[in-house]
């Protein structure tokens, strides 16, 4: 089965060399699956796909904005609509999350309460499940058939799901302690708080449930029902 990915972002360039790159991140959280993979890096001009290219697709996350001028994210928001309306498998996370949810109508902005960095624990289908995020954005207004399926006092609409089909969350599972460190070294401070990136420091070694969300992901992938 082929997953292509749609890589939105990078890894900051003082890290090149020291981390994996965004599209990397997710070939290693996704590696044991059975997928094969594809990039397609929209971020840096490369042509947007057929939503038929691949089997099943995976939007990465990005230091840009849903809502920002960039000559990418309008035929990238029609492919999420064309992939919705012939039922492919679709997972989005953090800015993934974020463009699907405004490409099918609802609003993304930056969110009057701040930030959310490092490990947060999120309720999402019932259960309680540690994740790390790295975001400021939120989605703030939901589209129409939009189904809540994640939230925390912070994150209103932390995850949700479309059809049977569409998988979106706000955090990273595929950060790990590594990149959360890293990011707070490279762009924490002077744009974070540093009560909030304290917190994310004296909560590196935290468990996480990165291989949980990983089996969900690869569900939806699959064709089980999101």
């Amino acid at each position: 089965m082929k997953i292509g990915i749609l890589q939105c972002g990078h890894i900051p360039d003082a890290l090149r060399g020291e981390l994996e790159d965004y599209d990397q991140l997710f070939l290693t959280l996704l590696g044991d699956k059975g997928f094969e993979f594809e990039v397609f890096p929209v971020v840096d001009g490369a042509p947007i796909p057929a939503p038929d290219a691949c089997d099943g697709w995976l939007i990465t996350g990005s230091r840009h904005g849903a809502y920002e001028d960039h000559a990418w994210i309008p035929p990238l928001e029609a492919l999420i609509r064309q992939i919705h309306a012939e039922g492919r498998p679709l997972v989005g996370i953090c800015f993934g999350h974020q463009i699907i949810a405004q490409a099918l109508g609802g609003k993304v902005e930056k969110f009057a309460g701040g930030w959310s960095v490092g490990r947060q624990v999120y309720t999402i289908e019932g259960e309680d499940i540690p994740l790390n995020a790295w975001h400021q954005d939120q989605v703030t207004e939901l589209p129409a058939d939009a189904r809540v399926i994640g939230s925390t006092d912070f994150c209103k609409y932390a995850a949700l799901a479309y059809g049977d089909h569409i998988y979106t969350v706000q955090p990273h599972p595929e950060f790990g302690a590594d990149v959360i460190d890293g990011l707070i070294r490279t762009r924490g401070r002077g744009n974070v708080p540093d009560p909030l990136l304290d917190a994310a420091v004296a909560q590196l070694d935290a468990p996480l449930a990165r291989t949980k969300m990983a089996d969900r992901m690869a569900a939806v992938l699959k064709g089980e029902k999101a």
